[in-house]
This record gives structure tokens, sequence and C-alpha cells, in this order.
């Protein structure tokens, strides 16, 4: 038997009120014969998680007996990395050593092992297989974080818009983690892009690593609300048209993006970091013929399994040719000796520091 660690809550709450962990037995010599147990590698914390716990998110994990106590828990954890431990006798497209992460969303990625079926988990390349063809291996964080910001970035420039030669994509939330993603894949897919940052100190510093990233042009949220600055926008585009606008900030933010968009252009929300709505002038509306919409990469790849497998191939070959450069986490080990739940509170408090990775 295998006494696994799962960070679960009874109601939902403040993460620091209501997680705590759960010891529960995992029978791992009487495995059926289409299981499949892992352990897990490593797990992120994003805000997603923190917004299911406290019961403010659309998609939550449901309340379950499984984790041995008397009453029913739920999990936490969406995003994770596992390698596979053990394997029922009729698993064909799994073999122990192998790296996985969750098919689905809400399957509790918090916990030191798993005990799923074939059909709960997709394989990743471990780095010893990707070696083996001549390939660069993927990284722990590579793997455990490749769930939810790179689809995000990808999808979102590649599942709604046909681009042409000198075509362009705008962005606000530049320099987040989706919107490095984004850059990166624009240059990858031979589109160009203007990607919108808050002002700061080091804004050079920061325009020059956006740009070393692949982003074609950086702005401040300054240039982004200025009429003046459209000329200076309007010559960097030449020929060429901004079809795709991505917000993630809402406000007079997603406004002047949407500014910017040539007729008939797609503006998709993502996120409202600035907690104010998206305000479109309707002359964009009648005269340019404007279109907005929201992105939610769960709800997309629910029901289209074929194009979350294709997406993740694809960003998986993009890291083993290190083409694709991963947004970096603050990484913390767990052992046996640590109070799972406790070191996932901390995590959950430091994330206003960046990406917090349990590695296990």
């Amino acid at each position: 038997m295998i006494t696994a660690h799962a960070v679960v809550y009874q109601s939902h709450g403040d993460p620091k009120d209501v997680l705590f962990t759960q010891k529960y037995q995992i029978d791992d010599e009487n495995l059926k014969e289409n299981q499949v147990l892992v352990k897990t590698l490593a797990s992120p914390i994003n805000p997603s998680d923190i917004n299911q716990i406290q019961g403010v998110y659309p998609s939550k994990p449901d309340f379950t007996d499984k984790f041995d106590s008397s009453k029913k828990l739920a999990p936490t954890g969406n995003e994770g990395l596992f390698q596979v431990l053990k394997i029922g006798s009729n698993v064909e497209n799994f073999k122990v050593g192998d790296w996985v992460i969750p098919k689905s969303v809400n399957s509790g990625t918090w916990q030191t092992h798993q005990l799923g079926t074939a059909n709960d988990f997709i394989k990743l390349p471990n780095p010893k297989q990707s070696e083996e063809k001549g390939k660069t291996g993927l990284s722990l964080n590579q793997g455990a974080t490749i769930s939810v910001n790179p689809p995000t970035a990808y999808l979102m420039l590649t599942h709604y818009v046909k681009f042409n030669k000198n075509d362009y994509f705008i962005q606000n939330g530049g320099n987040s983690a989706v919107g490095k993603y984004a850059s990166q894949f624009g240059k990858l897919l031979g589109i160009n892009s203007i990607s919108v940052i808050r002002d700061r100190p080091n804004l050079q510093e920061t325009i020059d690593k956006l740009e070393n990233l692949g982003a074609t042009h950086v702005i401040t949220e300054d240039q982004n609300e200025s009429k003046e600055f459209g000329s200076t926008i309007k010559n960097w585009k030449g020929t060429g048209k901004i079809k795709l606008a991505l917000n993630c900030v809402g406000g007079k933010s997603s406004t002047g993006i949407a500014r910017k968009l040539d007729p008939n252009g797609l503006m998709l929300t993502y996120g409202g970091m600035s907690m104010k709505p998206v305000t479109i002038p309707t002359s964009l509306h009648i005269f340019k013929n404007f279109t907005s919409t929201g992105f939610w990469v769960t709800e997309l790849l629910k029901n289209n399994p074929e194009l979350k497998i294709k997406t993740l191939n694809q960003i998986v070959e993009y890291y083993e040719n290190e083409q694709l450069k991963d947004s970096p986490s603050n990484e913390v080990k767990f052992d046996e000796s640590q109070d799972l739940a406790s070191l996932y509170i901390k995590g959950i408090e430091d994330s206003k520091n960046g990406k917090q990775l349990i590695v296990y």
C-alpha cells in the first residue's frame, strides 16, 4: 500500500482557512487492468486554482469520498507533471517511467500520487525519450505548466484568424506569461506583434527582453491610449493588417487595442487584470465590423480532445527544438517531513512574487 498525501478542502473559502492535508491509502499491488498509478513530479499554483478553492471559478472539482474520509472532500490543483509507477495488465499506451499530465481539469494535482485509468492521462516525452531522438528534454517546469498558458497563447493565434504576410496581432499584458508565449509563437508562425505593457522604472530593459523573445514592437499603456501614436503604428504595419487583439486587462487598455484593429478585426478577451469592464466604442461595431468575444482554453478543449493533443504535441516540439522558452517559476521542494497543505498555503501567499512550482 502507498500512503498518498492530498491537499483538499471540505468547504469553499480562503485557502489558509479551508485547506488541509488528507492522507489516504492506494493499493498498488492490485491494480485493475486499465489503471495507471503515477507519482507527482511537480505542480504549479495558478490563479484559477485559488479561485476554485474560494468557490468563485466556473469550473470546480467534485466533492468525493475517495480520500478515506468520513466526509466528502474536494481535491485541489489543475496542472501537474507525473511519472508512471505501475500500470494495469491491459494498459498499452503507457509504460513505467513515462511522463504524463492530466487529460482533464479538476483531477487534483496537489497530491503525491494519483490512481486513474489510461484515459485520464496524456503522455509527454520524458528527457531520456527526447534525448534518444537527438532532442532537448523537457524540464519539470515546462512539463508541469504546459496545459494552460502555452495552449492559451497558441490557440488564440491559430484557431480564429488567418494571417497573411506582414499582418499583425496586438496584445495587452505583453509581459505576462501568456503574453510572452504569444510573442514567441507569433515569431515562430511569422506573425508580427505589438505588445502593450505598463510603464515601469526598467522600461527599456523590459522592452529589450520582450523583443528578444520575439515581440516585433513593444509600447506602453500611455502610447496605447494616445491618438497621436496611431500614425507610428500605421507606419509600422505598412501593407499589413492588425487582425487580432488579445485582451487580458480590460478597461482603457482593451479600448486602446481594439481601436487599432483593422476592419473585420477580432478581439479575444481571456482575462481582466484591471477588474474593469471591456468598453468598446459603438463606431468600431458599425464602421469597422468589429467583433469581440471571450476565450477560455478549458472550455475550448473540453469537447475537442484531438485539438488538445495536436496543440500539446506542437508545443512539445518547440520545446524539444529549443525554439520556445518557458516562463520560469519559483521552485519549492517538498519532502514527506513537511505538511503538504502548509506548503501550498505558503505558495499561495508567495504568488505575488511570481508563479510557484511545488517540486516533489
